[in-house]
C-alpha cells in the first residue's frame, strides 16, 4: 500500500533521498546500506565498522558466526555479547539458521554451571543469563502486557516455585510459571524478519548458500540497517552476491494508485 501511495506520479507527494551527507559518508554501515539498496556489492575491506569473514562451508560458517558474536567482537570492540551483539539470520532452519545458532551461542555465552538450576522445556534449556524473546502477545503479563518480540534476560529460576523471571529491555521483571515457557524462545540469534523495527549496536549476519531462496536484497538491507555501530557478515561471497542481485518477487499488485489517481 505504501509503495502505491508513493509511486512516481501517484497521488501523494514524495521525496527520495539519494545523497549520503558527509557525516554519514564516514560510516561504512550507512555507505554499504545505500550500496546494497542500489544493487551494488558492499565494500568489505578498509572499513572499521563493516567486515566480511569468508567461509564457504555452511556448517563452518555457522560455527564462525558463533565465534565472531560470542568472542571476537566482544574482545575487539568491548561489546557485551548478550546486550550489544545480535545475530540475524535469513532463516530459522539449517546449520546457520536461528535455531541451530541459538543452541551454539547459548553454550558459549550461558553454559551450564555446577550448582545452578536450569529448566528443560520443549526441547530448550533455560538458564539464568539466557537472552530470550516473547513469541506471542500476553496482555495479562507485566504492568501493561508483554508483546510479541519483547526481548529480555532470564534473571531468576526457582525450581521449587516452578517459576522463571525475565528482566525485559524496558527494565521490567516479569515472572513466568514453568507451564508458560512455550511463550519464550532464545534470542541470541533471530531471523531478519523478526528483527524488523529493532536496532542493535552490532549485528552479525551469516550469509550462506544453504539459505539460497531467502538471499534477497531487501532482506540483506534490512539486516544491515538494524546496526547502529557495527556490521559483520560471515559466509560465502557467492551467497552475498546473490543477495545483492536478487530483488524480491513478493510485490503486491493492489491497483490502489490507479484507484486514487485524480481523487487526492
Amino acid at each position: 500500500v505504501l509503495r502505491d501511495l508513493l509511486a512516481e506520479g501517484g497521488p501523494v507527494p514524495s521525496v527520495r533521498l539519494t545523497r549520503i551527507f558527509r557525516q554519514a559518508q564516514q560510516s561504512g554501515v550507512v555507505t554499504n546500506a545505500h550500496r546494497i539498496n542500489a544493487g551494488t556489492p558492499p565494500l568489505t575491506a578498509g572499513l572499521d565498522d563493516f567486515f566480511l569473514f569468508v567461509e564457504e562451508d555452511t556448517e563452518a560458517a555457522g560455527r564462525l558466526t558463533v565465534d565472531v558474536a560470542a568472542r571476537r567482537v566482544p574482545a575487539r570492540f568491548g561489546l557485551d555479547p548478550r546486550r550489544d551483539v545480535q545475530v540475524l539470520t535469513p532463516m530459522h532452519r539449517g546449520p546457520a539458521g536461528a535455531g541451530a545458532l541459538n543452541g551454539l551461542l547459548q553454550q558459549e555465552i550461558t553454559p551450564p554451571r555446577p550448582g545452578l538450576p536450569e529448566k528443560r522445556f520443549g526441547g530448550r534449556i533455560f538458564r539464568v543469563g539466557d537472552k530470550v524473546t516473547q513469541i506471542r502477545n500476553n496482555y495479562d503479563k507485566g504492568a501493561n502486557g508483554v508483546f510479541n518480540g519483547t526481548v529480555g534476560v532470564v534473571v531468576g529460576l526457582e525450581p521449587e516455585e516452578q517459576r522463571l523471571t525475565v528482566r525485559t529491555d524496558e527494565d521490567e521483571e516479569v515472572p513466568y510459571d514453568f507451564s508458560e515457557l512455550d511463550e519464550l524462545t532464545h534470542a541470541y540469534a533471530v531471523t531478519v524478519h523478526r528483527s524488523q523495527g529493532s536496532e542493535y549496536p552490532c549485528v552479525v549476519i551469516p550469509v550462506t548458500t544453504s539459505a539460497w531462496m531467502m538471499l534477497q536484497r531487501n532482506l540483506l538491507y534490512t539486516a544491515v540497517t538494524r546496526a547502529k555501530r557495527l556490521v559483520v557478515l560471515v559466509g560465502s561471497r557467492r551467497a552475498l552476491g546473490q543477495a545483492v542481485r536478487t530483488v524480491s518477487a513478493g510485490r503486491r499488485f493492489t491497483a490502489l494508485d490507479h484507484r486514487l489517481a485524480g481523487k487526492v
